[in-house]
């Protein structure tokens, strides 16, 4: 089973190419505003490295959210594309999931600007606590509370962060990935749109 794996929903581009749980190539850089111009040629080096074609590609995987409204969409438009097109499945994790991984009683926080985070409490893999948007504030107040593993932008708390290794967070976290039932109706899971990011009293 060959798969291709794709994130640009918060500051990284990841690409992950897995074959039968083995990654052959992969691409993870942090590169804010220019996952767009900087997928295709990754892509395409990834693709040499591993021996792929695209006709040999069975799956996507791909995260859906949350992150910022135009980095979430590059991902999942090329997904939609090539899905459709060459009649392949389409699957979906978290971003936070992504983030993740299968620390135990992992906590995530990812910019997501206006002194605001995406926050979410994973453990194993498994989704403890909702995603949702809190206040910074309300971040740090959880921090101080809870040690467990902090992942992502945990310096807008004065917190230090565990090293990210998205690429083989990938390949692990695939056993949670959720089928897209109908490719022509998947949408960027913002968070903003919810009553998770009024501000709490």
């Amino acid at each position: 089973m060959k798969t291709l794996c794709l994130d640009s929903a918060h500051k990284h581009l990841v690409i992950v190419l897995i074959e039968d749980g083995i990654i052959k190539a992969c691409y993870e850089q942090e590169c804010w505003k220019r996952q767009s111009e900087t997928l295709f040629p990754q892509l395409i080096q990834c693709m040499s490295e591993a021996g792929w074609q695209s006709e040999d590609i069975d799956q996507l995987v791909i995260t859906d959210g949350p992150g910022s409204y135009t980095g979430v969409r590059i991902a999942m438009s090329v997904a939609k594309v090539f899905c459709t097109t060459m009649n392949k499945p389409l699957f979906c994790v978290s971003t936070c999931q992504l983030y993740a991984g299968l620390r135990p009683h992992c906590y995530v926080m990812l910019d997501a600007r206006s002194k605001r985070a995406y926050f979410a409490h994973y453990h194993e893999g498994k989704q403890i606590d909702a995603e949702q948007i809190l206040t910074l504030e309300e971040v740090a107040a959880i921090a101080a509370k809870n040690d467990g593993v902090w992942v992502g932008d945990c310096e807008l708390i004065q917190r230090s962060s565990e090293p990210l290794h998205l690429a083989q967070q990938f390949c692990v976290i695939l056993p949670f990935a959720r089928k897209v039932e109908n490719i022509h109706t998947l949408t960027p899971r913002y968070l903003k749109d919810s009553d998770a990011y009024k501000v709490r009293k």
